[in-house]
């Protein structure tokens, strides 16, 4: 199973991480299956950073075998979305681009790829504008739409798949809308997609 993930997908996220250059192209960036956080388990912060950033994404769950997928017929290889939360170590990650490092780490660590249950498409009124929200200890910070996304879920399936084999079971996070921000131990962050509670779990 492979974990994608998109950056900068969101404009205003992106205005408010100062990039105002918008990307051409999907941002990929992937993640190991030990960064998978399900079943509403703890998150426990990381020695190795003092900056643990929460970005709530919606996800995509790949349903069959594809490689070099027309975007015209991508919708054929999905048919539910979850919620996710990009844990990021924004101090390492600062830290490794200035040196002009990979920063994989930063974004790949174990536990820093949380993930909620399926919901199926078919349950959403238009599978196009989808609305989630994320929530830290009861108070809004953050709020998306899918139509908002400056590449869709079909745009991202056929690029991604110019350059890796989609497998059945492989997961596209699919960026992140404005209002990320720093956990601390004691926080609980609670997400939702439509209303719907998709995730509770506590920062130690």
């Amino acid at each position: 199973m492979k974990i994608f993930c998109i950056g900068w997908n969101y404009r205003a996220h992106n205005s408010e991480m100062s990039r105002a250059e918008q990307p051409e192209k999907p941002v990929v960036f992937l993640k190991p299956d030990s960064a998978l956080l399900k079943n509403n388990k703890p998150f426990f912060i990381p020695d190795f950073s003092q900056q643990i950033e929460y970005e709530a994404e919606l996800v995509f769950k790949i349903d069959k075998l594809g490689k070099n997928i027309s975007e015209k017929f991508a919708h054929r290889y999905y048919s539910q979305a979850a919620l996710g939360i990009d844990f990021t170590a924004r101090d390492l990650q600062q830290q490794l681009r200035a040196k002009g490092e990979p920063w994989e780490i930063s974004k790949g660590f174990d536990g820093s790829a949380v993930l909620s249950e399926f919901i199926d498409l078919e349950n959403f009124i238009n599978k196009n504008e989808i609305n989630f929200s994320l929530k830290k200890n009861n108070e809004i910070v953050q709020i998306g739409n899918s139509k908002n996304m400056i590449f869709s879920i079909d745009k991202i399936i056929a690029y991604i798949s110019q350059f890796y084999i989609l497998r059945t079971g492989d997961l596209i996070y699919t960026g992140t809308p404005s209002g990320v921000g720093k956990v601390e131990i004691g926080d609980r962050l609670s997400g939702f997609i439509e209303g719907k509670e998709m995730l509770n779990f506590k920062i130690c």
